[in-house]
């Protein structure tokens, strides 16, 4: 039987292709909150279940969730749970909980609004609408998640603080040798030092040569006899 083998690296080589980019893809992902139902509370949508919404996704940093609702409803994240236990972020402090889009009770005229909220942090993370005195979270309006690393956070949602380029070594490179004395606070103090080390090799070198002329003139002696 004759075998089409010519064909099997070109499909080898297109599948490759379809998993990277499928991989690329697949990097972040966007998640509608609440899919066509929107960010509401039961009053206004009765078959909400954001919890049930929520089970079964895989949440990663880099992420982001989609809130279609509108200026009467409210998008409170929090990484406090006691803050989200109570449906309410008065007494939250600024490193633990945002409000990604404030509600006006008083405005009469609704109007739809889109929030983007990114992951940014691992572990758990809690949402919940903290309206008329938390009034919308306890009608249904919350649910939690649990944020794991995925591909970590991309450069655009990075702290710039955390992104602070590192010394160039060319900086390091390009300084001048400095020759620095022994003694900072002395440093003509080297130069006696350096002419009384001078001075000991010399006398010592005199010394030896004194040395050398005796053992020569005993050597002679012992030789004539």
């Amino acid at each position: 039987m004759e075998q089409r083998t010519g064909l099997l690296p070109f499909l080898s080589f297109s599948s490759l292709i379809l998993l990277s980019f499928w991989g690329s893809v697949d990097a972040y992902k966007n998640y509608t909150v609440g899919d066509s139902l929107g960010w509401y509370d039961t009053t206004v949508k009765s078959n909400v279940n954001y919890q049930k919404w929520a089970a079964g996704k895989n949440f990663s940093l880099g992420d982001f969730l989609i809130f279609n609702t509108d200026n009467n409803h409210s998008v409170v994240q929090t990484y406090n749970f006691t803050t989200y236990k109570l449906c309410d972020y008065d007494n939250s402090v600024d490193n633990d909980t945002v409000e990604w889009s404030s509600a006006n009770p008083s405005n009469t005229l609704t109007q739809g609004v889109t929030v983007a909220v990114p992951l940014l942090r691992e572990g758990p993370t809690y949402f919940f609408s903290g309206d008329y005195d938390g009034e919308q979270c306890d009608n249904g309006q919350h649910f939690k998640i649990t944020v794991s690393h995925g591909k970590g956070l991309p450069d655009s949602l990075k702290d710039p603080s955390d992104q602070a380029p590192a010394p160039n070594a060319a900086d390091y490179d390009s300084t001048p040798d400095t020759a620095v004395p022994f003694d900072l606070n002395n440093p003509h103090d080297q130069d006696a030092d350096v002419k009384k080390d001078s001075g000991s090799i010399s006398l010592h070198g005199k010394f030896l040569d004194m040395k050398l002329h005796g053992i020569l003139l005993l050597l002679g002696f012992v030789y004539m006899f």
